[in-house]
């Protein structure tokens, strides 16, 4: 399994009383799974992915990608094995607004000491997510599904087993939409591991299980290959 989330349990201190943002979730993301973690804001969508991701310390239950607990790392470790392991893509890009499209993609080299053919590899992603035109165009020279397809192939330029995104369509059209999430499917569908948190229904089609967190908790689970709710 790439990814257990297992009775995973996160409480914050609100003005008046303990905020409940995720409440004994538990779920499992392999080899070959898209899996859209789905529910209105507020949910504890963002919270069990920062958890899921090694961000964010859960209160109680386990967190294990690759069959390695995170939090049992030091925080340097911890970063260093986030680098190699999980690929993030968020609403906002978080691309370096004074680097090329090609050295954004080419960013998580440095962090992950990655010593092999990264060019070569940032190239053929640049190439296959249509941005060999805009390589050396900076962040605002590109439109906003150029951006996220950028983000997207920087999360994916060590190969990592575990891809995260956390609304990734919240700021594209519907056919930007549609092409970054068929990238994301493709990536599962070649043996990746996919966990996407989103409110947004476009991405239900692309999945192949949903699941609907509610106040914290799953309502429901959706397996999309077999039509059944469980």
């Amino acid at each position: 399994m790439i990814l257990r989330l297992e009775h995973v349990t996160k409480t914050y201190a609100g003005k008046s009383s303990l905020v409940h943002a995720v409440r004994d979730v538990s779920i499992g993301v392999d080899h070959g799974d898209f899996v859209v973690l789905q529910g209105p804001s507020g949910c504890g969508k963002t919270t069990a992915l920062l958890m899921a991701g090694g961000l964010l310390s859960p209160d109680s239950g386990l967190v294990s990608v690759t069959e390695q607990n995170p939090y049992a790392l030091t925080a340097n470790e911890r970063a260093a094995f986030r680098a190699r392991t999980i690929g993030f893509v968020f609403q906002q890009f978080h691309l370096v607004p004074y680097l090329s499209v090609l050295d954004n993609v080419l960013a998580p080299c440095i962090a992950a000491d990655v010593q092999d053919d990264s060019c070569g590899r940032a190239d053929s992603l640049i190439e296959r997510f249509g941005l060999a035109h805009r390589k050396s165009h900076l962040p605002g020279e590109l439109s906003s599904g150029e951006r996220q397809r950028t983000a997207l192939a920087r999360a994916l330029l060590n190969k990592p087993p575990l891809l995260l995104a956390d609304e990734p369509t919240g700021n594209l059209d519907q056919e930007n939409a549609e092409a970054v999430l068929g990238h994301m499917k493709e990536f599962a569908e070649s043996g990746g591991a996919v966990l996407l948190v989103t409110h947004d229904e476009r991405a239900i089609p692309f999945a192949h299980r949903v699941v609907r967190l509610r106040d914290g908790q799953i309502s429901d689970e959706m397996d999309r290959s077999s039509g059944g709710v469980n």
